[in-house]
């Protein structure tokens, strides 16, 4: 083996770390508009999610026969030394922290599907406004019949700002009105 080799192969005890950090080496060179697709974001992390919630489950396993055998006097534990009581108490991984971990990751699935659904009606909000494209001048034999012509598209956006004028020239006036309103009560 090579010395360029060697280094490109990760070093590790544990094949499932030394595979996580490879992949968390080739995450940065393989940024891409996907890695931000709350979708793809998602795919991502139910594996993780999955794996998580096996944990929980084992520990809490772990420390349901751990406890059994306290309560049924298998385990001597009121007879022990503190010193040793504390070493036991260390084998029996913690619920919490696991429990923790699976909650940490079902919000940043929650987050993704919001994110998600939020790509989504934004894109609906778009085709329904304007669902017409307009024909770019460099592909002028792609026209599709149902595209805009540049006039239509300008009144169009025309119409939209308008109406963006008109709810801003509305809340400005609300706005007014509860200033005032506010003022006119200080003075009374």
């Amino acid at each position: 083996m090579t010395s360029q080799q060697q280094q490109q192969q990760p070093v590790s005890l544990n094949p499932q770390v030394g595979a996580h950090q490879a992949a968390m080496l080739q995450q940065p060179q393989q940024l891409s508009q996907q890695d931000f697709d709350p979708v793809h974001r998602f795919k991502m992390l139910i594996p993780q999610l999955k794996e998580s919630l096996q944990n929980v489950m084992n520990i809490a396993s772990q420390n349901f026969a751990h406890n059994t055998a306290i309560d049924n006097g298998v385990a001597e534990r009121a007879e022990k030394p503190l010193s040793q009581r504390k070493s036991n108490d260390a084998t029996v991984q913690r619920f919490d922290k696991s429990f923790e971990e699976f909650y940490a990751l079902c919000d940043q699935v929650e987050l993704c599907l919001r994110l998600a659904h939020e790509c989504l009606s934004q894109s609906i909000d778009s085709a329904k406004h304007s669902p017409n494209l307009v024909p770019t001048a460099t592909k002028p034999d792609t026209v599709q019949t149902e595209s805009l012509s540049y006039s239509q598209y300008l009144s169009m956006i025309k119409s939209q700002i308008s109406c963006a004028k008109d709810i801003h020239n509305a809340l400005l006036e609300c706005s007014k009105k509860i200033t005032g309103k506010s003022q006119q009560q200080g003075i009374l």
